[in-house]
């Protein structure tokens, strides 16, 4: 199988409707062994939901990915329990409500800082803080670090400030992918098309966003069915992508490379 023997971190599992959910089950479905991160009270919701996981319930670590002790404690484990990561997941994502929804002027700075260490600056936290493991498994073909972007390229109507975070994250990777490319670690991001999950559907404005990719996109894409972008991530972290890094990938029916929907209008528009 395509990760047979590989022993993966990920985070961000809330609910079974989640992208992080979907990493996860096509993971262990392709061989993996893995351990997923929460923190506080969604702790609880997501041990809940691992049980539903088709090779059962894996270990659940705390992890709040703004706290530097809670990273180096996660290093720490995963040294003892494996002595290296073969990849983690960085599906990690976080804005205060008045950083979304066509507020954009009118954000004040603390709710951009906390968007931007959140949601982009935390791949940076989380890829240099288990770099020790992640280059102990140099010998084994190398670590992959995979996070998930939403094209951070284009100016969205409702995406305001996590727009802009996630442009920030598409640059880290970048460098992040300089950086640590001399330990074997290759670091990618994956740009999903719009999925009803929790998170998605938090955002004002989510059904003008997804009604539209669905006239504009060229596959069938499906707003509830999160495994392809799942078996994407997994493909990043297996061996047949070890000489992929620094790269943008989009599982979104090919929506991102079509200039006009079928009826011509640009998105935002009526």
């Amino acid at each position: 199988m395509l990760l047979d023997g590989k022993k993966l971190l990920v985070t961000g599992v809330l609910t079974d409707d989640s992208i992080a959910y979907a990493v996860a089950k096509v993971a262990q479905e392709a061989g993996a062994e893995i351990v997923l991160t929460s923190f506080g009270r969604a702790r609880r919701l997501t041990e809940r939901v691992a049980k539903k996981l088709p090779a059962g319930a894996p270990d659940v670590l705390e992890l709040d990915v703004n706290d530097p002790s809670h990273i180096e404690a996660i290093s720490n484990d995963l040294m003892g329990r494996w002595g290296h990561v073969d990849g983690v997941v960085h599906a990690i994502g976080f804005a205060p409500s008045d950083a979304l929804g066509g507020n954009f002027v009118n954000t004040p700075w603390e709710s951009v800082a906390t968007a931007f260490q959140t949601s982009a600056y935390s791949l940076k936290a989380l890829g240099v803080g288990l770099r020790e493991p992640m280059a102990a498994a140099r010998d084994r073909g190398g670590a992959s670090l995979v996070s998930l972007t939403f094209d951070g390229r284009f100016a969205w109507p409702i995406y305001d400030w996590m727009g802009v975070a996630k442009a920030g994250l598409e640059a880290i990777t970048r460098y992040l992918a300089r950086d640590l490319g001399p330990d074997g670690i290759r670091v990618n991001t994956v740009s999903a098309g719009p999925i009803r999950t929790m998170a998605g559907k938090s955002i004002p404005g989510f059904d003008q966003i997804a009604g539209h990719w669905l006239n504009r996109s060229p596959l069938e894409w499906s707003l509830t069915d999160a495994t392809p972008v799942g078996q994407m991530v997994c493909f990043l972290m297996s061996d047949w992508a070890r000489m992929t890094s620094g790269e943008m990938i989009h599982v979104d029916g090919g929506y991102h490379a079509m200039g006009t929907d079928i009826k011509g209008s640009r998105i935002g528009e009526a």
